[in-house]
């Protein structure tokens, strides 16, 4: 038995922000000090480090569980299967439904049971929940939905990865242009046929790591507004991602049996074009070899950072033809890779 993807959805939203729209932002460090440069410098700099040119955001009317039914209705769509077989509905996010200009973040019910109740689905032994593990949780809901299958207990299972992270960004942090709204989905079910997922590493790093992302105040020390917002240590989680996450997809692909060589694509967590393409690079060095040209689709120029949303949308895109120049096809190798908040680092093999 194998346990394979049979339907993928997504859903982009239609608000599009582009960097220009951040020139008239007043950009402030940690402390609340002004730049020296002026905004222009700062976004063309911004642009040649993280590739974002522009990113998506949700309408005002939109919450993180309506995109996530969005995404996953396509995912039902898209493998045919009746909702009412599901076994298990997985959603991962970070930061609950926040609704546009409000200040909390709203959990109960789950997201999860959220989904489930606009799907309509009535049988109660579909279980819904959530899982909080940063920018990876969408890969480790899958992670989990395959040891649901394995063991027994479940044939079907939704898994889901979306954010609203512009409604969690501070406006005076020059890091704000990175985030970006957006949801991916899969159906997964067991399976007579070879293939499906292969191999996984999942690792938690917070020892000394644990709050690279945080939430904190408004750079804006003058500011009344008392609500928190998503910061990161950019520099930490740099170094961090290159000294662990080549490592922990060796290890995955070495667990798969599938060599270097077999690897079609790598759909990595787009969280920044040149953290990226160095992590690809320290991989491939690994086996003493570079990576072959086009192994890594990107989408983080159009799309930028929808934390857990960014992986599952890149495989809908890729596998709906919707990619300019990407493909996979039966029999192809891939490997998912994410990193982010936990510290935590997670991967899969996957053949089609």
């Amino acid at each position: 038995m194998s346990i394979k993807i049979t339907g993928v959805g997504s859903y982009i939203p239609g608000r599009v922000e582009k960097n220009s729209d951040f020139q008239k932002h007043e950009f402030l460090y940690e402390d609340g000090r002004n730049f020296d440069q002026s905004n222009t410098v700062i976004i063309e700099k911004f642009k040649a480090i993280t590739g974002i040119a522009e990113r998506r955001y949700v309408h005002n009317e939109l919450t993180n569980s309506d995109i996530a039914y969005l995404a996953a209705n396509n995912a039902i769509e898209d493998s045919g299967i009746d909702p009412e077989e599901l076994d298990y509905i997985i959603v991962a996010h970070n930061y609950g439904d926040v609704l546009h200009n409000d200040m909390q973040s709203d959990t109960v019910p789950s997201l999860a049971t959220r989904v489930k109740h606009k799907l309509r689905i009535k049988n109660p032994r579909c279980v819904a929940y959530d899982i909080l593990f940063g920018c990876p949780g969408w890969v480790e809901a899958m992670i989990q939905a395959k040891a649901f299958i394995k063991a027994g207990m479940a044939k079907k299972c939704l898994v889901i990865g979306s954010e609203t992270l512009s409604r969690v960004i501070d406006k005076h942090d020059r890091d704000s242009m990175i985030y970006s709204d957006g949801a991916g989905a899969t159906v997964v079910e067991a399976s007579e046929e070879e293939g499906g997922i292969l191999a996984y590493e999942s690792a938690t790093y917070a020892f000394e790591e644990a709050n690279y992302i945080f939430f904190g105040k408004s750079n804006n020390r003058e500011s009344a507004d008392s609500r928190r917002y998503i910061k990161m240590h950019g520099r930490k989680i740099y170094e961090f991602a290159l000294s662990h996450v080549p490592d922990a997809m060796k290890s995955c692909l070495e667990k798969s049996g599938k060599g270097i060589e077999d690897v079609k694509k790598i759909l990595i967590h787009q969280a920044n074009e040149k953290m990226d393409e160095a992590i690809i690079k320290r991989f491939y060095k690994l086996f003493k070899t570079t990576p072959p040209e086009g192994i890594m689709p990107m989408t983080i120029e159009k799309l930028g950072n929808s934390s857990v949303a960014t992986v599952p949308t890149l495989l809908d895109l890729i596998l709906k033809g919707k990619l300019e120049g990407q493909e996979v096809n039966k029999g192809d190798v891939i490997l998912l890779a994410s990193v982010g908040a936990g510290m935590n680092i997670n991967c899969i093999v996957y053949q089609f």
